[in-house]
């Protein structure tokens, strides 16, 4: 008779928890792990040889946008692909719950430029079997999952629901309406919601800040005062339970400095009103300016010895990002471009030929006013790596500072006379400001620090960062030797599982549930982008894969073996993180 459901048989065991690695055997029953060496003479009627093999726990990922795409990919790929067994969804105050039928179109048209998510494939792929907040988690639970889920209370939708969508921007609630809005909050907790999250950017009105609705206008969560954001802080605070994902910048920052005091400010008081963990968005490597990750550090120091439980999400991929102007998005924080880059490609493409569009884009340019701040080179540093048209495959590898030198023209102008004269289908690589290995690793050493940041799900047709685990192992720990492969485990399972409020995850030990990666690290690699057809709806998107996994587990089962899904769906809702 078998003792067990399965034995990982002599694999290398790096647990999550910083223990060194050693060498056992690993057995799991009813999902569970059940024994962790000691197994000589014990049977099961799965062995899996890991020998010369890393098992590890599976990858925790803070912050994704898989909330319409988990209902019709049960194991949320980028993600799935690259060993992420648990993740949270919800993120940035942008989500789908509650809503009423006559405002579903409406909440998807949300998403759509904020984080660029086809709207087609949400009409065709979303179930809509849910009103209220508990009435979406019960969806969730009854979805197939391959991986495990849980979900902040997104406030973004709580307003909608409360003053409607457009009034919410026209005015602050009334005290009446921010009690039923901390109601719908408790009630959502109350159902096992983790937390809520949003996005505030005080000056958004007056433009100058990324991430906006559908039309162009701030995100309702954007005008948000401090009073409000603090009194959903003391609704958690009363409770004493869950935690808050906050991506704030006051009014008056600058572009880019996340960490600016005045923002600090509101974090910290957040932090000191719900007594709860905060997730500040976000804590990045910058080789441009290597003081602005380091004083973010210092500053999450600090605030972890005054007893504040602010914790920093990373932003430590290195990779860019491939794009065309027919659906790009991330030059909103230059209201000229913002303009330019707003409707249907055929709006697009007109507004890039009219005359006066065009002459603001250049004064704004010569003004220093330049969109892609985090784009190595911003606009002249975009490489063109395919085109459209045959005609123009002489620009392929020039970057569109070549092409306005060769050209002798404007900056401007010789990037939108390429995309107009090419359709809109020329195809830029877009590289980033953070590939130092040795500022990455300073920022992951920080034990304030998460790993990150995928936002699976979204910016889905020129993004793919659901591959972090994997471009970081082979990056940081095999190629740079700039991380330990304990310290990496632990920054991809162990901490992010720890701030986000997984019970029991994110570490391998005897009665937690089996979730694992198996994996070569010699042969780990973040396979070739590649444009695939498998939204619903006909819409496409852009992907990454990953090769050099044997096998992951969720729950105690294989869900993808040698990089092929296995079909089966242990995945879980985790109310309140349990499951």
């Amino acid at each position: 008779m078998a003792d067990y459901d399965m034995i990982l048989k002599g694999g290398t065991i790096v647990d999550g928890t910083l223990t060194p690695r050693y060498v056992s055997d690993l057995a799991i029953k009813d999902g569970r792990i059940a024994q962790i060496g000691g197994l000589k003479g014990h049977a099961a009627p799965k062995v899996l040889d890991a020998s010369g093999l890393i098992v590890a726990p599976g990858f925790v990922d803070l912050h994704t946008h898989y909330d319409a795409q988990v209902q019709w990919d049960p194991y949320c790929t980028v993600s799935g692909w690259h060993g992420v067994t648990s993740l949270v969804i919800g993120n940035c105050g942008f989500g789908f719950a509650p809503c009423r039928a006559e405002n579903q179109d409406r909440a998807m048209l949300a998403l759509t430029r904020t984080e660029a998510i086809p709207f087609k494939a949400m009409q065709a792929g979303m179930r809509w079997d849910w009103v209220s907040f508990p009435e979406f988690l019960d969806s969730l639970e009854r979805i197939p999952k391959g991986i495990n889920v849980i979900s902040y209370v997104a406030l973004t939708p709580v307003y909608g629901w409360v003053m409607g969508w457009d009034e919410a921007k026209k005015r602050r609630p009334t005290e009446a309406e921010m009690r039923e809005m901390c109601r719908i909050v408790n009630e959502a907790m109350d159902a096992g919601a983790c937390g809520w999250s949003a996005q505030v950017r005080p000056g958004s009105a007056e433009g100058g800040n990324a991430q906006l609705d559908y039309d162009g206008t701030p995100m309702i969560t954007d005008l948000m005062t401090e009073a409000e954001v603090l009194a959903f802080a003391r609704v958690l605070g009363q409770r004493d339970e869950g935690f808050i994902e906050l991506s704030y910048r006051a009014k008056g920052d600058g572009r880019g400095e996340y960490a600016a005091p005045r923002s600090r400010q509101l974090y910290e008081q957040v932090a000191q009103a719900s007594g709860r963990p905060v997730l500040y968005q976000t804590v990045q490597a910058d080789t441009r300016n290597v003081e602005l990750h380091r004083d973010n550090l210092r500053w999450l120091a600090d605030c972890a010895r005054r007893g504040l439980k602010v914790y920093g999400q990373g932003s430590t991929n290195r990779g860019g990002q491939e794009l065309t102007f027919e659906d790009y998005n991330l030059f909103d924080d230059v209201p000229s471009w913002r303009a330019v880059t707003m409707g249907t490609p055929p709006e697009r493409k007109a507004k890039m030929q009219d005359p006066e569009l065009r002459r603001q884009l250049r004064a704004d340019w010569d003004a220093g006013i330049r969109p892609g701040p985090n784009i190595r080179g911003g606009v002249a540093g975009l490489v063109v790596e395919e085109v459209g048209h045959p005609e123009f495959d002489h620009y392929a590898g020039m970057s569109v500072g070549d092409i306005a030198e060769k050209e002798g023209k404007h900056m401007v102008d010789a990037l939108l006379d390429l995309v107009v004269a090419d359709d809109l289908k020329t195809e830029f690589l877009a590289y980033q400001y953070r590939d130092n290995p040795a500022y990455t690793a300073e920022v992951l050493h920080s034990p304030h620090v998460v790993a990150g940041l995928s936002d699976g799900g979204a910016h889905v047709k020129f993004l793919s960062n659901g591959s972090f685990p994997t471009e970081h192992l082979i990056w940081l720990v095999r190629e740079e030797g700039a991380v330990s492969l304990e310290a990496m485990h632990y920054k991809l399972s162990y901490l992010p599982a720890h701030f986000g409020g997984f019970k029991e995850r994110g570490f391998l030990r005897e009665g937690a549930p089996a979730d694992i990666v198996v994996y070569d690290l010699e042969k780990l690699q973040v396979l070739p982008s590649e444009v695939v057809y498998d939204l619903p709806g006909g819409e496409w998107r852009r992907v990454q894969k990953s090769a050099g996994y044997r096998w992951t587990l969720v729950n105690g089962q294989v869900t993808f073996e040698d990089g092929q899904p296995t079909g089966a769906m242990p995945g879980k809702l985790l109310r309140h993180g349990r499951g």
